[in-house]
């Protein structure tokens, strides 16, 4: 006797699709969702009695993700307990994970949290007992003594034991990559991001560690120098490049490298002082910004990667906010504030859009499983009331969440009459 096949737990009815990986619609398909995947996705009807979430018309893309993620920090910085409980660290971060989720981000990269936090909601997830973005997480970053991550509630080494013991402990611990901080940054006066905070070495001895466990390093990096080091070194990922020259960019096209730019941290000055960033910290967010805002356009100009070729030269760029994704600004959320500031930076609304989510994916190791619409990928879902590949300012309306075929938030209007069954 044939085993009969479960009818799928959700059908998303009359709607498009939003296929980012071609860069075009597929109209009128409904998406059919079971047991946590994309089942189907046809213009067929849902069966009679099936569950409808009815579209109206709308727009369905994948879940967003967000590579570049602290959601332990504290505002100012100068706040921040080093000995704070990790229990309290905990709580504060998962409050933010869950903004970011309502706000259509379903996975996260976490690339610094005090207390190793990022892991323990990732395994409180993982158990059932809270909801939150799917994490990848990088533990506690690893600075030099009276580097730029000091203060910050971080791993401190020197040397190139002491730095390859670092990432060793941090890996132990459950990280899934290891963020190093190369330069210093826009933060802290009397830092400077031209020149290396960590020496090739100590470099090497991280990437070591990386390759025991089969992942990468991801660096804070500032500008050019420090990052042809990193990549001499074998260093895969690069967070922020406020200052970076064509040559040392078109390094990184060759060896196809991963970018998150974090444009919001050079362009949001209200955001900065409502969240009690000093008048010091805002003026230098400003100053760096338009260098920022060209560095990106190098990269751009150096080669974007395409997914349908790997093999050609080209960087991946990311969005990754810095700022915790999930958190209000200019009418609409910091996760998608950056990619309209990638949009800005010379991609295209499709390429803009696939850098939160078909390339982002690929970076958290997610590839074949996430970031995409496509049949038997995880049913994380969003959706917007507009076309996001004709004006990525559609994604400011996001009415709809589903991770992993469950419904997080539902603001769509209750159609009247009800078609197809209940919801």
């Amino acid at each position: 006797m044939p085993t009969s096949i479960p009818e799928p737990a959700y059908w998303l009815t009359g709607g498009h699709v939003v296929d980012v990986r071609a860069g075009r619609i597929r109209r009128d398909h409904n998406v059919a969702v079971a047991a946590g995947r994309i089942e189907r996705i046809t213009t067929d009807p849902p069966p009679p009695g099936a569950r409808t979430v009815e579209l109206g018309g709308r727009y369905v893309l994948p879940g967003l993700i967000s590579v570049h993620t602290h959601l332990s920090v504290v505002y100012p910085f100068s706040a921040i307990d080093e000995a704070e409980d990790s229990g309290l660290t905990a709580l504060r971060a998962l409050s933010r994970a869950q903004d970011a989720l309502r706000a259509g981000v379903t996975t996260i990269r976490c690339v610094h949290e005090q207390n190793r936090a990022d892991l323990l909601i990732r395994t409180a997830a993982e158990q059932g007992w809270v909801a939150a973005p799917r994490i990848v997480g990088a533990g506690r970053a690893i600075s030099t003594t009276g580097g730029h991550g000091q203060g910050s509630a971080c791993s401190y080494a020197d040397g190139h034991d002491d730095f390859l013991r670092a990432a060793r402990t941090e890996l132990a611990a459950g990280a899934d990559l290891i963020k190093i901080f190369i330069t210093g940054g826009i933060a802290h006066q009397g830092e400077s991001f031209t020149g290396a905070q960590m020496t090739l070495d100590e470099m090497r001895a991280v990437v070591r560690a990386a390759e025991e466990h089969g992942t990468y390093v991801t660096a804070h990096a500032g500008a050019g120098a420090a990052i042809r080091e990193a990549l001499a070194a074998g260093v895969r990922g690069f967070e922020h490049a406020y200052e970076l020259d064509g040559d040392t960019a078109r390094q990184m096209a060759e060896r196809r490298v991963f970018l998150t730019p974090t444009l919001c941290v050079t362009r949001c000055p209200e955001w900065m002082a409502e969240h009690r960033f000093t008048p010091w910290q805002v003026e230098r967010a400003l100053d760096v910004g338009p260098g920022h805002l060209a560095s990106i356009r190098r990269a751009i100009a150096a080669g974007v990667a395409d997914p349908a070729d790997p093999d050609r030269p080209g960087i991946t760029l990311l969005a990754g906010t810095d700022y915790p994704p999930g958190e209000p600004i200019e009418d609409t959320v910091v996760a998608v504030r950056e990619m309209e500031f990638l949009a800005e930076a010379g991609l295209d609304p499709a390429q803009a859009l696939r850098t939160g989510t078909l390339d982002a994916a690929r970076l958290v190791g997610l590839a074949g499983q996430a970031g995409v619409v496509e049949e038997g990928h995880l049913a994380d879902l969003i959706v917007t009331d507009r076309d996001p590949l004709s004006d990525l300012s559609a994604l400011r309306r996001i009415p709809f969440v589903m991770q992993a075929g469950r419904i997080v938030r539902d603001d769509l209007p209750v159609p009247r009459p009800a078609l197809g069954g209940t919801r």
